[in-house]
């Protein structure tokens, strides 16, 4: 589980993250939705130790994460919006087993770990291509490979279907709802539900560093445009759960 409480995050005079608290438990998927500026990709940055709180406390699995940072990028593997960003190693293959031989797991499941990855943004068989030589989009996905490969407990992912085609898409939602399945708890940065929305528990809008909405899909859809979050056409207006059985919307 992943815990924030009254966590604010300031770059010099600018409030980037304004008094969040939340909490994603194990298994859910949670679509961090807001524009640009809104503070989804400073908050998810303070759920493994990249960035810490001028105030209030992140913990992850119960423990703070400023405990064990080693622990907590183990638990929480984070897909950075601009791939090169992530990338360490020269081919393909060598770049998704870089985190599983820091883990010091044997030869054979490192190599599991990288073939399972591997199919699941269909780039198997390209083990020994040149990281440099890859599309933008191959290079996203050689990124998502390498975090899935870590099988962490949960993935934090910003912006991940930017530059990938349709198939690509595809194989990677398949591999975020097996992974929901078996209890990995899954977040998705995003300015736009389109490809996500089916995949969603939750989600949890934020603007000017605040949190703004936090509901169920069905919930949420009505008040996302008005933060300049994009939703699939016709979603907004589709038809709704009764008040009496609607989820109670939550601000954080």
């Amino acid at each position: 589980m992943i815990r924030t409480d009254g966590l604010h995050h300031r770059y010099g005079d600018v409030v980037a993250v304004d008094d969040v608290s939340i909490t994603i438990p194990d298994g859910e998927c949670v679509v961090l939705a807001g524009a640009n500026g809104s503070g989804k990709t400073t908050l998810v940055r303070h759920f493994n130790g990249l960035l810490e709180p001028n105030e209030g406390i992140v913990e992850v699995n119960g423990r703070p994460v400023s405990d064990d940072l080693v622990a907590a990028r183990a638990a929480v593997g984070m897909v950075f919006q601009d791939p090169r960003d992530q990338l360490v190693a020269a081919t393909i293959g060598a770049d998704v087993a870089f985190g599983p031989e820091n883990l010091g797991l044997s030869r054979a499941e490192i190599d599991r770990r990288v073939e399972d990855a591997l199919a699941a943004v269909n780039l198997q068989g390209r083990e020994d291509e040149r990281v440099g030589e890859l599309s933008g989009g191959e290079r996203e996905r050689v990124a998502i490979a390498g975090a899935l490969a870590m099988e962490p407990d949960h993935l934090v992912l910003d912006e991940p279907f930017t530059g990938l085609d349709a198939p690509a898409r595809e194989s990677v939602l398949d591999r975020l709802r097996t992974l929901t399945d078996s209890g990995t708890g899954v977040v998705i940065v995003t300015h736009d539900l389109r490809d996500v929305l089916g995949l969603a528990d939750r989600v949890v809008a934020m603007a000017d560093g605040r949190v703004v909405v936090d509901d169920a899909p069905a919930g949420a859809l009505a008040s996302l445009p008005e933060h300049d979050v994009r939703v699939p056409e016709g979603a907004a207006n589709a038809e709704r759960p009764s008040a009496n059985h609607q989820a109670p919307q939550r601000r954080c």
